[in-house]
């Protein structure tokens, strides 16, 4: 019998009998290698266990302990999910079923039935029934896909069919499980990879159900949504489920209810955020926060119009590029007048206001400017996808060769202001996709200096090729919040595609003109967006220079109130934000409701203190802090308040 040789990731080479698989590659290995193995990476692409291999593949094994091991098993997952339904309600037709973050879920059309959480049970011990018979799951050739094509539609499974239709020259497969006599019991079309046998999975929940249009196309059939997840091991499991539980008690939306932090009117439209006294005091904090720093670091702040001309958006192929997503005005003056979905035009018409010398480079733009995208009504989530927003856009103007020292400038902008926020973040960078304007050159220098950027800060970067804006490449910062969920951050984009269109200057050293790098940058992204993040991070107990109300002053009885207002007056003195409640409660309800308003410091005021001239200090995390004087307080919050 002939040999193949295979490579793996050592670089060393493994010789094996012509037609051998990833089993039979992992069994020559080890057989703890072989319980292990759920699937491959072969020549970087990944593929069932059982794939035959061929002379000269680059493969990898995959085992349980590697991450991307997960999309194996929930893929399957899925599958063994629809099965099930289908199993239990013989009218279901089945549309997709991928994996998501953490996670999966499976489009189901059900007539007459209403799937609801208490279902999801009943779910779950038919998919139980389905593991425990140990099926395979088995790759099949479509190889009539006309023929199979007009068998799903007597089948009544149209979403496959109109699948099948759109992919039929793609050499299309089709997964099927197969019981201990090798009779296939259910099957869907999907291009793989799964794992060999549904004894491999140990560990799964599913978590909810919710309404889909198929292909998200509202015009088409409404779905049900069943999400679940799948982990190797029950422990794991738990682990997530605690961490949703927790996740839960610190929706942004939740917190909100209790806090009073937002809200949205129906009278108004819906994604167009109200924010509440305590919520826009914490915005205009981290707003002053953001003109410090930015005038600090060179950065000219300025304001611009919320509309602007069609002709605007035309000239920088907004209209082209993004006109479904532009909320549109009456005529006005026989002008078609557009609400500004970015401020990056604008930002240029400054700029093109006058003539500019390459002494004057680089300029910096900085605006929290408000921008209106129409998102549709089923995407809006609180204050994380809206249709108005304020973002902390700047524009910066400059020469190729400072091009390197901007880039670095910004990523230490970046981390100061994720620093004061206990945020991690992490980068990635997104190079030239296959559609895109400018010559490679343009490009190489771009990607290089982005690249010299990363490495001269050495910050620890993902690289994502091919995922580029066509206008640029760009660094995205994905940050981490308290339950190590990720969150969009900053990005920094290079732009070719506007210096073009609006034909952008600047006076070279030598008397000639040249067109100016742009870069777009934002550190927050959207304030809507990143104070959602803060609202959960921190579970809605704020850093102490982000409170309205730093410290509540609780007195015991009424005899008590002019001492508190001597304090708070003292603590106002010193820039502390003090309130005193004098409601009719028992100190122990007003420590409860302070508690639950998540205020840094409250001070309980009664005859011992009055007589003393001290204070009973309680802290929202310690609790009670015992007895101090009011210098010692003091010295204690200016300490906090400082540290911002």
């Amino acid at each position: 019998m002939s040999e193949i040789s295979v490579r793996l990731p050592d670089n060393s080479i493994k010789k094996l009998n012509e037609g051998s698989t990833g089993q039979d590659l992992a069994k020559s290995i080890g057989e703890r290698l072989f319980k292990d193995s759920v699937g491959l990476n072969v020549n970087d692409e990944y593929v069932d266990l059982k794939t035959e291999l061929k002379d000269g593949d680059k493969v990898k094994i995959i085992t349980k302990k590697d991450s991307d091991s997960l999309e194996f098993l929930r893929h399957s997952t899925a599958h063994i999910l629809a099965a099930a339904v289908q199993n239990l309600y013989p009218q279901a037709k089945i549309a997709i079923g991928p994996t998501i973050q953490d996670g999966f879920y499976y489009d189901f059309y059900i007539p007459g039935i209403n799937l609801s959480a208490d279902d999801l049970t009943k779910i779950e011990l038919e998919m139980q029934k389905l593991i425990d018979s140990s099926v395979d799951f088995v790759r099949l050739k479509v190889e009539t896909p006309d023929i199979q094509i007009n068998d799903f539609l007597k089948q009544g499974e149209k979403f496959k069919a109109e699948l099948l239709e759109k992919y039929k020259n793609e050499s299309p497969t089709q997964y099927g499980l197969f019981d201990g006599e090798n009779t296939m019991i259910w099957s869907d079309l999907c291009r793989g990879p799964h794992i060999p046998n549904s004894k491999f999975i140990k560990a799964f929940k599913l978590l909810s159900v919710s309404s889909a249009y198929w292909q998200a196309d509202e015009t088409k059939e409404s779905l049900q949504r069943v999400y679940g997840t799948a982990w190797w091991s029950k422990k794991d499991l738990d682990e997530y489920l605690h961490k949703i539980e927790e996740a839960e008690k610190r929706d942004h939306r939740k917190l909100s209810r209790q806090h009073e932090l937002f809200s949205t009117h129906e009278d108004a439209g819906p994604g167009l955020i109200f924010w509440h006294p305590k919520l826009s005091f914490l915005r205009a904090r981290i707003e002053e926060f953001w003109k410090d720093l930015h005038e600090f670091n060179g950065y000219e702040l300025i304001y611009t119009p919320h509309i602007a001309r069609r002709e605007l958006w035309d000239t920088s192929g907004h209209t082209e590029f993004y006109e479904e997503n532009m909320f549109q005005m009456k005529p006005i003056d026989e002008q078609e007048y557009i609400l500004k979905p970015m401020n990056c035009p604008f930002h240029v018409l400054i700029f093109n206001s006058r003539r500019h010398s390459y002494r004057e480079l680089p300029i910096r733009y900085a605006e929290m400017g408000t921008v209106y995208r129409f998102e549709r009504s089923g995407a809006l989530h609180g204050l994380a996808r809206v249709r108005g927003f304020t973002q902390d856009d700047a524009h910066v103007f400059c020469a190729p060769v400072q091009l390197v020292d901007e880039v670095c400038s910004i990523i230490d902008l970046i981390d100061q202001t994720y620093s004061k926020f206990d945020l991690e973040y992490s980068a990635e960078l997104s190079t030239r996709p296959s559609e895109r304007i400018g010559d490679d050159s343009i490009w190489d220098m771009a990607e290089d200096s982005l690249k010299k950027a990363l490495d001269e800060k050495q910050l620890n970067y993902e690289l994502n090729e091919g995922d580029g804006a066509f206008y640029g490449p760009k660094i995205d910062f994905k940050l981490k919040d308290a339950l190590g969920r990720s969150w969009q951050g900053a990005t920094i984009q290079v732009d070719f595609n506007l210096p073009n269109r609006f034909d952008l200057k600047y006076t070279t050293h030598e008397g000639t003109t040249e067109k100016p790098v742009m870069l777009h940058r934002a550190i927050f992204g959207s304030l809507e967006r990143f104070t959602a993040l803060l609202i959960e991070h921190y579970s809605g107990a704020f850093p102490f220079w982000l409170c309205q109300t730093q410290v509540a002053m609780l007195p015991i009885a009424d005899r008590h109130n002019e001492y508190c207002h001597k304090i708070s007056q003292t603590l106002r003195e010193f820039k502390i934000r003090a309130k005193v409640d004098e409601r009719a409660e028992k100190v122990n309800a007003k420590i409860r409701d302070a508690q639950l308003e998540q205020v840094p410091y409250m001070i309980i005021i009664g005859d011992k203190e009055l007589e003393t001239e001290q204070v009973s200090v309680r802290e929202r995390r310690k609790g009670d802090l015992g007895t101090m004087s009011i210098s010692d307080l003091l010295k204690k919050i200016e300490t906090e308040k400082f540290s911002r």
